[in-house]
């Protein structure tokens, strides 16, 4: 398989509508969005957890018909739990904490369509404004990877920034969007 050329031209509505309209698959858009965490990975450290199996049989599954059908994304470890896939929360007490079920995002991320294909990296329990867990180390940021790229969603920021995927979860209690964003030159939603 070869990887979609114009992927980072795209944002995630313009991405669902070419696979809308037969101009890419999802298989081509997840495999260039797994190239290209492979080879940010190693420099930012935006990853935590890949789920290439998982992403694998939601292809498999058939993709549900959502505005985002067939676009690649990635969670947040904190708080956005998905079924049978660890969810460490920063912190090596938790590392092996496996939930039972999506929770209610997750299920509506899936019913959009998504193809989540992993986990970003976060400061542990999301307590501080940037991510540098011991469990899983510093996060960079794209632009300077002498600096952070915020917390607590830095990992997904940091994805974003780099064009791994077009959008990331995330989640915010006291900037954990708006700092990330801020300091990856985004555009953070908290709804």
């Amino acid at each position: 398989m070869q990887e979609f050329a114009e992927y980072a031209r795209h944002d995630a509505l313009g991405l669902a509508a070419l696979v809308a309209r037969g101009e890419v698959s999802a298989a081509e858009l997840l495999y260039t969005a797994q190239c290209r965490a492979d080879r940010a990975q190693p420099r930012l450290n935006a990853l935590v957890r890949r789920m290439d199996v998982e992403a694998a049989a939601t292809l498999r599954a058939g993709i549900p018909p959502g505005p985002f059908a067939g676009v690649p994304y990635l969670l947040k470890d904190l708080m956005q739990a998905y079924a049978g896939v660890p969810m460490s929360m920063g912190s090596a007490a938790l590392r092996d904490y496996v939930p039972v079920q999506d929770d209610v995002l997750v299920q509506r991320l899936k019913r959009a369509g998504l193809v989540i294909f992993g986990k970003t990296n976060v400061p542990e329990w999301g307590l501080v404004a940037y991510t540098e867990p011991k469990t899983f180390g510093v996060t960079r940021n794209p632009w300077d990877i002498t600096r952070t790229p915020g917390g607590s969603s830095g990992g997904s920021a940091a994805a974003v920034a780099a064009r791994i995927v077009p959008a990331a979860g995330a989640n915010d209690g006291g900037g954990s969007i708006r700092i990330p964003a801020a300091y990856c030159g985004l555009f953070g939603l908290k709804p």
